[in-house]
């Protein structure tokens, strides 16, 4: 077996750890700990990150915490920014690359996106390429680099002559493509999530974006205020709470069978755009939505000047309001079938979600005290 250190047992794994501060990279890390207690982490942070990755690391348990060691360095430089010593010490331990680091926003520019998730991507898959015991090389993609394709979205298929609706998915998609060339000579498994969602158990996430924008608004607004959606809201909208999608990854990513496949991260039975937030603001004890705003006028209304709070919103994110494509799952319910890692039905966690929400929403306003709460500060 590689990497078994020639004794027929498999040689503890070291696994480095890309994109820290995001939460998903948070939640790979503290999985990794709690998975193996032999497992080292070797968690790689940009200079500006570097303090915030020593606070979450001294918040682990002593235990975990002294197998973590922290690196300091870019995805975006040669040798991932690391020194010339420690480069080749990184090397010659990885057994498991999760390679999470990525640009997310769906409004982010052309360059800065595809320098960060295509470039990125580059510098990491040429370090796995020099990893003698290397064992897996996870790719943390998405489901939206189907582009604008409508219909059912297979898991082995990418390159299906689709069109884009931001440079977000466009990069994550070009990145696919390199993830994809480089497993013919690497231990590949490609993770597609759908958007991403608080743990269904706590609600815990670290940011409101993609459809918090909205939960908020229905959260925080009167309860006499109905609010209309943006366009007839007939799509699915694909949503996963983190903590299926943090226990599916690790699985797979330890499972032989996984080897040069791509997995849906999602909902096989999605609700409707407009199900989705109808149930929101009922069990927020709000008004029903009512009523359609014509995604190209909700557009125009976020991009006025007084609009600006809105405006924070990823305008993209409308589009999956009227995007009607299925993300099919076959690959990881098969890998998956008779455990127990599944993903929740929307309408088992979404209470938690706006627990969470809620909370944090108070938080705020208590800090602020006279000053103007404005529920899409930071």
């Amino acid at each position: 077996m590689k990497g078994d250190g020639g004794n027929g047992m498999r040689r503890a794994e070291v696994a480095l750890v890309t994109g820290f501060p995001a939460f998903t990279a948070k939640r790979i890390v503290r999985k990794l700990l709690d998975s193996d207690a032999r497992l080292r982490v070797l968690l790689l942070a940009r200079e500006k990150f570097q303090r915030a990755a020593a606070e979450f690391v001294a918040e682990l348990a002593p235990a975990r915490r002294r197998r973590v060691t922290l690196l300091q360095g870019d995805v975006c430089d040669m040798d991932l920014g690391l020194a010339s010593t420690e480069f080749k010490q990184v090397v010659g331990e990885t057994t498991v690359i999760q390679h999470a680091a990525g640009i997310y926003h769906l409004g982010v520019a052309s360059e800065q996106a595809f320098r960060v998730n295509v470039e990125g991507t580059r510098r990491a898959l040429e370090l796995a390429a020099e990893c003698p015991h290397l064992r897996r090389f996870c790719h943390w993609s998405t489901a939206q680099v189907s582009g604008t394709r409508k219909g059912v979205v297979m898991e082995d298929e990418l390159e299906c002559g689709q069109s884009f609706f931001n440079s977000y998915e466009e990069s994550k998609y070009e990145a696919e493509r390199l993830v994809r060339a480089a497993a013919r000579r690497l231990p590949v498994t490609i993770f597609r999530p759908a958007v991403i969602v608080g743990d269904s158990k706590t609600g815990e996430i670290d940011k409101f974006d993609g459809p918090y924008y909205l939960i908020v608004l229905i959260v925080s607004s009167p309860v006499d205020v109905s609010l209309p959606l943006p366009g007839r809201g007939s799509a699915p909208l694909h949503l996963a709470p983190i903590d299926f999608v943090i226990e599916a990854a690790h699985a797979l990513a330890n499972d032989e069978r996984a080897l040069g496949k791509t997995f849906h991260l999602v909902d096989p039975s999605p609700l409707a755009a407009r199900a989705v937030y109808e149930l929101i603001a009922a069990r927020a004890h709000r008004k029903l939505p009512r009523g359609v705003i014509p995604t190209g006028l909700a557009r125009a209304i976020l991009r006025a000047p007084g609009a600006r709070r809105l405006a924070r919103a990823p305008l993209a994110f409308l589009e999956s309001f009227n995007h009607m494509a299925l993300y099919n799952a076959r690959n990881t319910m098969e890998l998956l079938r008779g455990g127990d890692i599944f993903c929740p039905p929307f309408d088992t966690y979404v209470d938690n979600l706006i627990r969470y929400v809620r909370d944090v929403h108070a938080a705020k306003k208590a800090r602020l005290e006279e000053e103007v709460f404005d529920p899409f500060d930071g």
